[in-house]
């Protein structure tokens, strides 16, 4: 009786199952713009509209530098990517002249907007039928820095396991995201593949554990044994089969 070669699957999402690029590029501005313009009308309603609108007073960089302030004066945080967007957007606010209990109001009705637009993502056609193919011979899970949530999108069914590292206070390359995936899944490391774009945050924490790890990225150099290199996430039945073989 041959012994198994892989159990488990575990894949990153961003950049890896789509690209992610463009989404956060419209997510970004998209959810800033909507609150300036929000903002405006209602304060214009209330006869309270200042001299400047919020983002003439607060550009879009100034959100971003807030952000970073944050991420640093909470280090605990730094990978709670929805945590640092909502109580930045509440200190602007309050800045803008707004009370806190409005400032947080509108800090929570933004995030709201920015999660609809964080959430129109378009995977790879190749993702779906991939994914289902997989999930009949090997466990699955997801695990990702992002503030994406998996149950949000059609693809959730493919993952029973889905780990937000940043919401555990663990972001990727830290390995409890990596061990609490492996634990749900029922899977010694040794049994299971990372699929990934980013060597630091992806490859090495897997490699760490005694996973395979497979990186997804343009670049073609020699590798450590244990690690694949693919240029896309369609090749990747391909390497399993091949592995597979080789076991």
């Amino acid at each position: 009786m041959t012994t198994a070669f892989l159990q488990a699957i575990t894949f990153d999402l961003d950049d890896t199952l789509w690209d992610n690029h463009g989404v956060m590029e419209r997510t970004e501005t998209g959810h800033y713009a909507w609150l300036d313009a929000a903002l405006a009308d209602w304060l214009g309603q209330r006869g309270e509209a200042p001299a400047a609108r919020f983002a003439e007073r607060f550009p879009l960089a100034a959100y971003q530098a807030r952000r970073l302030d944050l991420a640093r004066r909470y280090p605990l945080r730094r990978g709670d990517f929805s945590w640092l967007r909502e109580r930045a957007l509440a200190a602007l606010l309050e800045g803008y002249g707004l009370p806190r209990s409005a400032a947080l109001l509108w800090a929570a009705r933004a995030m709201q907007r920015f999660m609809a637009l964080r959430h129109e993502v378009s995977p790879h056609p190749e993702v779906e039928p991939m994914l289902e193919a997989l999930g009949r011979r090997y466990r699955l899970a997801s695990i990702t820095n992002g503030n994406v949530d998996v149950r949000r999108l059609a693809l959730h069914r493919h993952f029973p396991v889905a780990i937000a590292a940043g919401e555990m206070f663990a972001p990727k390359p830290d390995a409890r995201p990596f061990l609490a995936a492996l634990a749900r899944l029922d899977t010694a490391p040794a049994l299971a593949l990372h699929v990934g774009d980013s060597w630091k945050e992806d490859v090495l924490p897997a490699r760490r554990l005694g996973m395979q790890a497979v990186w997804i990225a343009g670049a073609d150099v020699g590798l450590p044994t244990g690690v694949h290199r693919l240029a896309h996430i369609r090749e990747l039945p391909e390497l399993i089969e091949w592995l597979e073989k080789r076991r």
